[in-house]
């Protein structure tokens, strides 16, 4: 038939041919998209015995239509994340029913039970015992399996040329790693943020710390990532009276520098805790970068002896361990520098009260993340430099 559209009263028909629905009068659909990029809706049956999730990427960015054209084939990258996640972490992720590559939809578990990290944390709330553990522990997994150590050579050469994303990756290069730091259109900022705008524009130093971040983005094909992953690509909750959490949406995914996606979310928790400091709320948040990190070295090390390659040694995992750390810290800083004066906000700032003083010290954090990454050498060093700003 060829890729077509999915509108809310195609998804009954849909399911059903597709074989994961047996009674199509007996299915209510809605649309729950929230996200900038892809549809999403949700099925379920009369007595909530039985839901759904369907997400279809489109041909255009959502949030702008056609006039911002987007390969739709980012849902194949987004599949193949579920599908190597899925042989070692489970757990962390949706479950996948099915996925359609010719109409580029995903079908999987419903979630709607459990609410995205970002949003619970606005509202409040602490992060819990688990959930930065399992992120730590979800990096882990992701990576050293698709890493040279935990993957033999043929198959990692595959997986790199097969999970090639240059028009997503693009996006990243632009809108992280090059344009908060030059005049460019798409940013922005509270008006009294506009003296540190300036300030880090003509910042020699700041930005030649940034092209080598970049550089290594582009080039650092280290491990699968998700490539996305910050407190809006996270789901928690309550399930039988277990903490539950899910990691989606890895549309972003490729093959790149293990610290990108472990800087995201370092970067998401210090600003988190930006916005409880400024509230007077401060619980656990400075707590959730070394928890973290903390998880995904103990992780890591705990898969090193099933390695493939033995000629790499103990005292090399201890530096390669080290070297990650180091480009996290300065990826995490990145992250935070274009949440604030980049594309796309965080409404965990932007909500505020007043957004300035907040914004203004985690603007300032980030760039101290970037330009002294190396003397940074632990969660210790990143929690006083954050405290000495506030």
């Amino acid at each position: 038939m060829g890729y077509r559209i999915l509108e809310t009263d195609d998804v009954p028909g849909y399911l059903h041919e597709r074989g994961h629905w047996q009674d199509v009068n007996d299915i209510h659909v809605r649309e729950v998209s929230d996200g900038n990029m892809n549809r999403v809706f949700l099925a379920s049956n009369a007595d909530g015995t039985h839901s759904l999730a369907v997400k279809q990427a489109l041909p255009w960015v959502r949030v702008a239509g056609p006039s911002w054209p987007m390969s739709p084939s980012r849902a194949d990258a987004e599949a193949r994340a579920y599908e190597q996640v899925a042989k070692v972490a489970p757990d962390k992720i949706p479950a996948i029913h099915g996925y359609d590559a010719e109409n580029y939809a995903l079908v999987m578990e419903d979630m709607s039970d459990l609410e995205v990290l970002r949003t619970v944390l606005n509202e409040g709330a602490a992060y819990g015992p688990d959930t930065s553990r399992v992120i730590g522990e979800f990096v882990a997994q992701l990576a050293f399996t698709t890493s040279d150590f935990g993957m033999p050579s043929a198959e990692r050469k595959a997986l790199v040329a097969a999970s090639v994303s240059p028009e997503l990756c693009k996006i990243t290069e632009d809108v992280v790693l090059s344009e908060p730091y030059v005049e460019h259109e798409h940013n922005h900022w509270h008006p009294e943020l506009a003296d540190l705008a300036a300030a880090f524009r003509a910042d020699a130093e700041l930005r030649t710390e940034v092209a080598d971040l970049r550089h290594l983005f582009m080039t650092g094909a280290q491990a699968l990532l998700h490539g996305d992953l910050h407190t809006g690509s996270i789901m928690v909750g309550e399930r039988e009276g277990a903490h539950v959490v899910r990691v989606f949406d890895p549309e972003f995914s490729f093959v790149g520098p293990i610290g990108f996606d472990l800087g995201l979310y370092w970067a998401n928790t210090l600003v988190s805790a930006e916005r409880a400091r400024a509230l007077g709320t401060l619980s656990d948040h400075a707590d959730q970068l070394r928890l973290s990190w903390e998880a995904f070295e103990t992780e890591f090390r705990r898969l090193w002896p099933t390695r493939v390659d033995t000629f790499f040694d103990d005292a090399y995992l201890d530096r390669f361990l080290r070297r990650v750390w180091t480009e996290s810290v300065g990826f995490a800083g990145t992250e935070i520098v274009r949440r604030v004066i980049g594309f796309a906000h965080l409404t965990d700032l932007t909500t505020l009260p007043d957004p300035a003083p907040a914004s203004r010290r985690a603007l300032l954090l980030g760039r101290e993340l970037i330009v002294h990454r190396e003397r940074l050498t632990g969660p210790a060093e990143i929690r006083a430099a954050a405290e000495a700003l506030a």
